[in-house]
């Protein structure tokens, strides 16, 4: 069973009111060198170039971090899509990783990388706030949702088969471990950050027994957690109540299946920010944990330094909070920012902005 290790800390402008350390983390620094040690995996597209973005502000905030590089590339091992040994092996010694986006190749077979990296290491949940960012202007204020979605079930286990020519069966997998794991998350966090709702988003109405099981688990495990309010609500309510009222879930936590996860927490950085580019995101599993941008690897613009590093980020921000370094991440975290805040010159092309992916960089360092 899942006891979270996560701790009352530290104050974040960007994620929550409180942003507590996530997970258990029980890396060490190099007792040679006294920093950590971090496996970056750099993606395809425009991953090179934001993750030297990423490592110029790391080295200029003097962060004590070595990144250790490592490739991911998709293979079929017995049909099977799996990731190279090397990389394994990193992550599983540095217990932490900072990810790119990662391009799965069509009609070859493979299964997504990121669904392969989450069953690989165990990343049961995903970790996605999503809070309006100070200076730039979207279509709403203070937006600030935290959500948390199941990461290695549901409809995304890939469990389908054709009946008959022209007849599909997709099977949606929902266990009662999956589901208490996450959810037994989801309460400590909300505990951890403050946050005295847990709000359960399913389907129950339909998928009685797959949902309904998900919602069941939340119930038992209400009793453990007496100072949080466990609330259900529906999918597409949830949905609309946030839409029409982001500021509804500001002092809640939203945990739900995979598919549905997928969805809100896209949503939820549109109602906030209007681009996945300012996004971070945390896997988080038993052991390991991984942080990545949630963008796409955009080739169409690779190695033009157009790319925006910001989602990689703050990801990074997520991560040293999750290591404990947090001045460190309180520092990059407030420069990125108020860079974005200075104004469309230095802002990249997806903000409006005339900044290139090497001008923001260099803004950045100017703040720290």
């Amino acid at each position: 069973m899942f006891k979270s290790q996560i701790c009352r800390r530290v104050v974040s402008r960007m994620f929550s009111a409180k942003q507590p350390s996530i997970g258990k983390f029980t890396g060490r620094p190099d007792p040679k060198t006294g920093n950590f040690k971090v496996s970056f995996i750099e993606g395809d597209g425009i991953g090179p170039e934001i993750s030297k973005s990423v490592k110029d502000i790391f080295a200029a905030a003097k962060v004590p971090i070595d990144f250790e590089s490592v490739v991911v590339k998709p293979l079929l091992v017995n049909g099977v899509t799996s990731i190279p040994e090397e990389a394994q092996k990193s992550i599983n010694t540095n217990l932490v990783a900072l990810k790119g986006p990662l391009a799965t190749p069509v009609g070859k077979g493979h299964r997504s990388m990121n669904l392969t990296l989450r069953k690989t290491f165990g990343l049961f949940a995903n970790l996605r706030p999503a809070k309006s960012v100070e200076g730039f202007k979207t279509i709403y204020d203070n937006v600030d949702l935290v959500l948390i979605r199941e990461n290695t079930e549901g409809e995304y286990a890939g469990i389908e088969h054709a009946i008959v020519p022209g007849v599909v069966q997709s099977i949606k997998l929902i266990t009662r471990e999956a589901s208490e794991r996450v959810i037994r998350f989801a309460y400590e966090y909300a505990r951890a950050a403050e946050r005295p709702r847990l709000i359960v988003v399913h389907k129950s109405t339909i998928q009685r027994l797959s949902d309904g099981l998900f919602v069941d688990v939340a119930k038992e495990l209400q009793s453990e957690f007496p100072d949080i309010k466990l609330e259900t609500e529906l999918i597409d309510n949830a949905v609309l109540n946030t839409v029409s009222d982001p500021s509804k879930y500001s002092d809640a936590v939203s945990v739900c299946p995979n598919l549905y996860g997928d969805i809100l927490s896209d949503m939820n950085s549109g109602l906030s920010a209007g681009s996945l580019g300012l996004t971070p995101s945390g896997n988080i599993g038993h052991k390991v944990s991984i942080f990545e941008a949630v963008h796409g690897s955009a080739p169409d613009i690779a190695g033009q330094d157009k790319a925006n590093p910001t989602a990689l980020l703050l990801s990074s921000v997520m991560m040293l909070h999750h290591m404990g370094l947090h001045e460190h991440a309180a520092q990059i975290e407030k420069a990125v920012l108020t860079t974005i805040a200075a104004g469309p010159e230095c802002r990249t092309g997806d903000l409006k902005g005339t900044a290139s992916t090497s001008s923001f960089t260099e803004a950045v360092i100017k703040r720290l």
